[in-house]
């Protein structure tokens, strides 16, 4: 992973809050969808703390506001007395709490909308740092807060205030926190973000091939995220900057380039087969259906999968497929032979269009000198077309295999269905 060039000027930290967090109970997934939603308007947040409830939470904003540029917090603001983040913010910055009278209507209606009887402990909800504005918050009880930089008596520091269950938090970041963020970062609307998805080459061969050649366009920001079998490429900056980054990358590298518009591999083999209207099936073995999974991930899925084929035995790929079972026995099942078979088997089994088939010895033990742990066949048939099938080799432990292997047949699928 690496990052160069044009980044905004502006110290941005994320505090969690809940002892929950902690312990493992709950998955705090806050601050990756965060730092992804901050990334899109061009501002990367360059710390992420998580704390428990009660006194840390004190500390801890202490700390940030001192620090930070823009500090945001999730959670803490429920009305039970390990609840402190407004109090934390109001001592930190030396800013008065009060209670704020629409907002405690707020809290009151919506009490009443449920059938409720409000307890005196949610008054605590509508306490407010004095000139701070209220975050509307239509599906929960506790109102977010924005601290504006000049209120403080510290050093400027911008806070929101944001609540902790995800049905709240997300849509009152989308509702109240961008546009405020954008005018403290001085980020233009023509500010821009694309994400590029490339698959078949490594993250060194982008830096050979394009480190000199990006570092050239002024005022462009580059991010590589490389993963097994994928490399993320973001550009980040104004609008006619990220574009002339986009096109050069798209044509040194247009064959392994899956997306410039971040969708994953599956999202975009299922649009192909959607656009060109055609129907897919797959027949896995040493997946045990991840593929299938994968592509029935993605919404419109069933408009064009049909059949998904597990055989991991070979009692199961003849049963199924009518893999024929001399051919089993001559060739073994990691092999081209009954790769071959297997695609055309699904592809007649389930009247598609295309078939992928996957067949490999994943680990750690079962293979030999001849066919070593890692090795796989992968088989494609496309109706009309000779079935076709290739050899590859990933000596990773199972779960890398078996992401490297449903990597490889998806994007045999993309490219077949790209000069379709």
């Amino acid at each position: 992973m690496g990052t160069l060039c044009y980044e905004v000027g502006m110290q941005v930290e994320i505090l969690n809050t809940g002892t929950e967090l902690l312990l493992g109970t709950t998955q705090n997934t806050h601050g990756g969808w965060l730092g992804a939603a901050l990334r899109n308007l061009g501002v990367r947040v360059a710390r992420q703390v998580t704390v428990a409830d009660g006194e840390p939470v004190m500390e801890a904003i202490k700390e940030g506001v001192e620090r930070a540029d823009i500090l945001i917090v999730t959670g803490g603001l429920g009305p039970t007395s390990d609840d402190l983040t407004r109090e934390a913010v109001a001592e930190a910055m030396g800013i008065e709490l009060i209670e704020d009278e629409h907002a405690l209507r707020v809290i009151e209606a919506f009490f009443q909308k449920i059938g409720k009887e409000m307890a005196p402990s949610n008054r605590k909800q509508a306490l407010i740092p004095c000139g701070a504005e209220v975050l509307p918050n239509p599906n929960g009880t506790a109102p977010g807060v924005y601290v504006p930089p000049r209120l403080g008596k510290g050093a400027p520091c911008a806070v929101f205030l944001l609540p902790g269950p995800p049905r709240e938090l997300y849509p009152m970041y989308h509702a109240e926190v961008p546009h405020r963020v954008r005018a403290l970062a001085d980020i233009g609307e023509s500010h821009t973000m694309v994400e590029m998805k490339f698959t078949g080459i490594g993250e060194s061969d982008f830096h050979e091939s394009l480190d000199s050649r990006l570092q050239a366009i002024r005022g462009l920001e580059v991010g590589y995220c490389a993963r097994p079998s994928e490399v993320d490429l973001r550009l980040i900056g104004e609008a006619e900057v990220v574009e002339e980054a986009r096109q050069l990358v798209a044509e040194v590298f247009p064959d392994e380039m899956i997306s410039d518009d971040g969708r994953s591999l599956e999202k975009v083999v299922v649009d192909l087969l959607t656009e060109k209207g055609l129907l897919i099936a797959t027949a896995e073995s040493c997946t045990g259906g991840a593929i299938a999974s994968r592509l029935t991930d993605v919404a419109g899925a069933s408009e064009v999968f049909t059949h998904g084929f597990v055989s991991y035995s070979n009692a199961a790929k003849s049963q199924l497929l009518g893999v024929d079972e001399a051919a089993l026995e001559a060739h073994g099942a990691v092999s081209e032979v009954v790769a071959k078979a297997m695609a055309e088997g699904a592809l007649q089994q389930s009247g598609a269009d295309i078939a992928v088939a996957v067949t490999g010895i994943a680990g750690p033990g079962g293979g030999s000198e001849e066919k070593p742990v890692g090795t796989v066949w992968i088989g494609l048939a496309v109706r009309g077309r000779e079935v076709a099938a290739v050899r590859a080799f990933y000596p990773k432990d199972r779960a890398t295999f078996k992401l490297m292997v449903e990597q490889r047949a998806l994007d045999m699928v993309r490219k077949v269905l790209v000069r379709f």
